[in-house]
């Protein structure tokens, strides 16, 4: 939402354009939910990284009320394409605040269970407090935005300042800190929620009523072949990271991840990587059930040789590669390429086809799980009954396999 509120503020203000009060309401609404969805996201990934679990599961369930606001008003869960110059692309739909007004009201007593499991938590005090600490001189001079400004004693927030859309006719404060440190940066996150829910709920008590886009603007002059590419410009998404190497110095490594966190706050913009390091984390669990069970089948293998060759008092090599490593792949290798595996007197076709069934059915499996908004499905429901669905394949194809062997112990 922020980079849409960019996209179409700049044309705006050089065409003049005027927009509609109602339309400045709902993009302010947007705003802030977008802003305490991305708040969400930072605070998931980052207690995650100091160690506390929990909390990156509780931002998940927020994060999808929100997102079912975004797409009945927007039709799409991210990437809405919403914002248009002049106004919006639609009206808000019938019952849509009084479910925001809802939301609202819930998310409150979210923030307090946040309160209670993690700001008077002594472990997480100990990992924050004092950690990664920036001054307000420091922090105008590497020229840092957002939550890391107002956590080093800068009240300045561009809301108050620039004075875009609403917000000057709204009741609310800026949430800033003195410390400077990792703490101080959580607290400012924390706070910003808050005051966001605050925002929300007078701009849906006081929207007007009226149009939702500007007409006039259907007859904005288009200019074609601009020479937009003939100026220099720089994207600032990552302008915070910049003073990383300042702040790891004389730190500990454990702190690296806690202060590394604190500086990726710059909201839609950074949504992508967020969602990166989320799918990431959620494929570690299986990548680790994996490599561990052909660990295991691998040392299973080895102990069996090594017992059987000395049951049998064998003469010569009993082992390949250093300490018999290598012999468990030595023996799988043999296996496939010597034995026949094909039963004599079954159907040769539908025995080599079902095995084929029952493998790809359980990786496609895989495929359908939402780790993500970005990966697959975003509805959690519609994937695990997917994934039911598709590895229910797998137990199809043993039955043709055992058909197929003529075997008359095969069922």
């Amino acid at each position: 939402m922020f980079t849409e509120a960019i996209t179409v503020n700049g044309p705006e203000r050089l065409g003049n354009i005027q927009v509609p009060k109602r339309a400045s309401y709902i993009r302010v609404i947007m705003l802030e939910l977008s802003r305490i969805a991305s708040h969400l996201l930072w605070l998931g990934p980052f207690m995650a990284d100091i160690g506390a679990q929990t909390p990156f599961f509780y931002i998940l369930r927020e994060r999808e009320l929100i997102y079912d606001l975004f797409e009945a008003a927007t039709g799409m869960r991210m990437m809405h394409n919403y914002f248009r110059i002049g106004g919006v692309a639609a009206d808000l739909p019938h019952g849509w605040i009084d479910k925001c007004l809802d939301f609202c009201d819930y998310f409150l007593t979210g923030v307090d269970e946040y309160q209670k499991l993690i700001t008077r938590n002594p472990i997480f005090l100990e990992r924050v407090e004092g950690v990664g600490i920036i001054g307000s001189e420091e922090a105008l001079n590497w020229g840092l935005s957002g939550p890391m400004l107002r956590a080093s004693g800068i009240k300045w927030d561009l809301r108050k300042v620039d004075r875009y859309e609403c917000y000057d006719e709204l009741d609310w404060e800026i949430q800033w800190q003195k410390e400077g440190d990792s703490l101080a940066r959580y607290l400012v996150r924390i706070s910003e929620m808050t005051e966001s829910i605050k925002i929300i709920q007078q701009a849906l008590e006081g929207i007007p009523g009226g149009p939702y886009e500007n007409l006039e603007i259907r007859r904005f002059n288009r200019i074609k072949d601009t020479e937009w590419n003939d100026f220099e410009y720089r994207f600032i998404s990552f302008i915070n990271l910049q003073i990383l190497p300042q702040l790891v110095k004389r730190m500990k490594l454990a702190d690296i991840m806690t202060i590394l966190v604190q500086t990726i706050n710059s909201f839609s913009r950074l949504e992508f990587l967020k969602e990166v390091y989320s799918i990431i984390w959620m494929l570690v669990p299986i990548l680790t059930l994996v490599l561990g069970i052909t660990l295991g089948v691998l040392v299973i293998v080895w102990l069996e040789r090594e017992i059987s060759a000395g049951i049998q008092q064998r003469i010569g090599p009993e082992y390949a590669g250093p300490l018999g490593i290598l012999q468990a792949l030595a023996d799988g290798t043999k296996l496939l390429f010597k034995e026949n595996l094909l039963p004599s007197r079954g159907d040769t076709r539908l025995f080599s086809i079902g095995p084929s069934i029952a493998v790809i059915s359980i990786l496609l499996s895989y495929s359908v799980i939402p780790f993500s908004y970005h990966f697959i499905l975003a509805d959690l429901s519609i994937g695990v009954f997917l994934w039911i669905v598709i590895s229910s394949l797998a137990p199809v194809g043993l039955l043709i396999s055992g058909y197929a062997s003529n075997n008359k112990y095969s069922f």
